[in-house]
């Protein structure tokens, strides 16, 4: 598998895809064509190389990646909404005012059920269980219950389930062209929902890190405990980063055993999607990403790589040979030779007549 640096998130009817420094979302509209646009993105890294230092790009990334998901998701909620352009046009400040309390009150709310409800929980135990370390690992525990029935809960609802759908074509697409198939609905089709850098196993792995984050950090006052919580949010965000950065572009045992909780649950906000879904974010995935060039540079590599092989195969069994320290001269020239060989462009078709004849 090669990293495309390809990510993205589904949306309502649709996905959003970004690559480097522009993200497109395609949308299935009422009617049922597909509307897809395409826009730059720029980033504080861009300007501040501290910005792109490990663990604080993670947190820049975080916050840059909520605030684009949740533009989005507005984006594609417009084509099923019954007012009329003028209108958004006329109203555009204040929408975007709304969406910003919005997305204000959903981390309140995500902060309050996933942080302080555990913290709260695992401090009632203080009494039948005395030790820090352990009232630290049941609250982490507590957390990913809640996580887990959560995700649970909602994926049971109509809507949420085609969201989750079109969250197994964004992945699935991704998964097809780092496999190296060309993107068409057939090939989409056989790939696995699941991916190793998906936002959800990215939340998992923020929830193991603060177990062992505050499982060590011990505060006497209580009300330090939990503002201490809050603070580390983009410290555990920024350090999540760097796994799920380093997992999405190397795989070994290690990394695919560590990895493998983040794809099991994955198995809960990803469903198979049908094959309209499937065009959409392929098209979401066109407006933004050369995949053709993509592909005959893995291939151009492929080929190159088994040439590299013969050459050292051969460079080996010429050091095998008994062949004297006095004849290094002789070996010199066949290396030379060998290099000649592989190096020399391939004969054209008149070319070949030529020395047939």
């Amino acid at each position: 598998m090669r990293y495309s640096k390809l990510g993205g998130q589904a949306v309502i009817e649709g996905v959003m895809m970004k690559h480097e420094k522009e993200y497109s979302v395609a949308v299935r509209k009422p009617d049922g064509g597909i509307e897809v646009t395409k826009k730059a993105t720029s980033s504080i890294r861009d300007k501040y190389k501290i910005a792109s230092l490990p663990i604080i790009r993670g947190m820049v990334i975080f916050a840059e990646s909520l605030s684009t998901g949740m533009k989005t998701l507005n984006y594609s909620a417009s084509f099923f909404e019954e007012e009329e352009k003028e209108a958004k046009e006329k109203n555009e400040r204040k929408e975007s005012l709304v969406m910003g309390l919005v997305m204000l009150l959903a981390i309140v709310l995500a902060v309050g059920i996933f942080v302080i409800v555990p913290f709260l929980i695992s401090e009632a135990l203080k009494r039948p269980v005395p030790s820090p370390q352990l009232r630290g690992l049941i609250e982490g525990v507590i957390r990913v219950a809640l996580f887990v029935a959560y995700v649970k809960l909602i994926s049971c609802m109509e809507d949420i389930k085609r969201v989750f759908m079109y969250h197994g074509a964004e992945h699935k697409s991704i998964n097809c062209v780092e496999n190296g198939k060309e993107l068409t609905v057939e090939n989409v089709r056989m790939q696995t929902t699941v991916h190793k850098r998906c936002g959800t196993s990215f939340l998992l792995i923020v929830m193991f890190v603060s177990i062992l984050f505050f499982m060590f950090i011990v505060v006497g006052n209580v009300w330090l405990r939990m503002v201490l919580r809050i603070l580390l949010i983009p410290v555990i965000a920024g350090l999540s980063y760097e796994f799920i950065r380093y997992a999405g572009e190397h795989d070994n045992k290690v990394i695919n055993v560590l990895s493998k909780p983040g794809l099991m649950l994955q198995s809960l906000t990803t469903k198979e999607p049908d094959d309209s879904m499937i065009e959409v974010a392929i098209a979401a995935v066109e407006a933004v990403f050369d995949w053709k060039a993509f592909l005959e540079e893995e291939k151009t590599e492929n080929e190159e790589e088994p040439v590299e092989e013969v050459k050292e195969k051969v460079e080996d069994e010429i050091e095998i040979l008994s062949i004297d320290d006095e004849d290094d001269g002789e070996k010199d020239e066949i290396l030379n030779a060998l290099d000649r060989y592989f190096e020399a462009p391939e004969p054209s078709d008149e070319e070949k007549k030529e020395s047939d004849t």
